[in-house]
Order: C-alpha cells, then structure tokens, then sequence
C-alpha cells in the first residue's frame, strides 16, 4: 500500500489484537490484510468485496480482484471475518478478537439480518451450537464449520414501524446471547 491508514483508537485496539492473534497462530497480518480488515471492522454493516476494492483502490492504485479476495480468505481462514451468504457481504467477528467462541473448537457463527435496516448482529449463544453439535453427532454428521442465518426485523424496527432505515443508530454488529431475554 503506498500509505498507512489508520482507523479509530477502537478499531485500531482491534486490528493490533488481530495482529497478535495472526503472530501466535504463525501466520501474519500484512499491510493490505490489516486494511481490509479495518474497513470491514469499521462498518455498521456488511460490506461487499467491490465496494472494500473501490476503497483498496484509494490509496494503492494497482489493486485487483485478486487482491481483495486473497485478502478476505485469509481473514475468514483466521476466523477474523464472516462472510454472510444471504448478503453476499463481510463482517467483523469482534468475537475473535475478544474471546473464546464457548463449546468447541469450531466457531458456529450464528447471524440476525434485519430486513429493514440492513443491519445484522453476530449472537454467540452456546446452546445453539451445543444443539446443533448434538443433533450432528447423533446423525454420524461431523460439522467442521456452521453459520446459521436468520433474517428478520431487529427490534428497534419493529418499535417504530418504518420501511427504511434511516431511524437505525444501535449498534447491532454484535449481541451476547446471555443478555437477551429469554
């Protein structure tokens, strides 16, 4: 990249966690890895591969298809980004970066896409990849990977009833599933 960029002091927290993280896993986090993870990091939501090549492209001008989708299989092989099927779109997994992902070595990713918004938040409720586990092992079914994506309508868009989403200021890349109310 022909210059450094730098993110907000929360993202930038972010992006040296996943550099020590890369380092211990022996792996490393390069200049255009840790950009694109900044920009996926950064966004309230998903973000296609286009748009983060249009944003590549900005300060290094020979980037190329390649270039980003390299860089993204590398942050979804370390477990540092989802990528969410029903979007075609990449998120964040502030998860891995913060904490273990509870009952197993794999990370079941479990996705709410809000339908009006566009929003989605990333849960991490231990019994839904404990139930998924079990119903799996019972079938002689091995998962190695799992994402589980339910789509519908966040609540602060139900609260208000409107089509658009120009009322969503929440936060909702990411939820613990201990704090929702059962």
């Amino acid at each position: 990249m022909e210059q450094a960029e730098t993110f907000a002091p929360p993202i930038e927290e972010l992006l040296d966690k996943a550099e020590a993280f890369c380092v211990r896993r022996g792996s490393r986090l390069t200049d255009i890895r840790r950009f694109v993870l900044g920009l996926v990091l950064s966004r309230d939501q998903p973000v296609g591969a286009y748009e983060l090549l249009d944003r590549l492209k900005q300060g290094n001008r020979s980037a190329a298809p390649p270039t980003i989708y390299r860089a993204l299989d590398f942050l979804l092989e370390h477990g540092l980004i989802h990528r969410v099927e029903r979007l075609s779109a990449f998120v964040g997994c502030r998860h891995a970066l913060g904490h273990a992902h509870g009952c197993s070595d794999i990370h079941a990713a479990q996705f709410l896409i809000c339908r009006v918004c566009g929003r989605v938040s990333e849960l991490e409720d231990n019994a839904v990849s404990r139930a998924l586990l079990a119903v799996s092992a019972a079938s002689g079914f091995r998962i190695t990977a799992s994402t589980i994506e339910a789509e519908g309508v966040c609540s602060l868009c139900s609260h208000t009833g409107t089509q658009d989403d120009s009322h969503c200021d929440h936060d909702s890349k990411s939820i613990d599933a201990a704090s929702v109310p059962r």
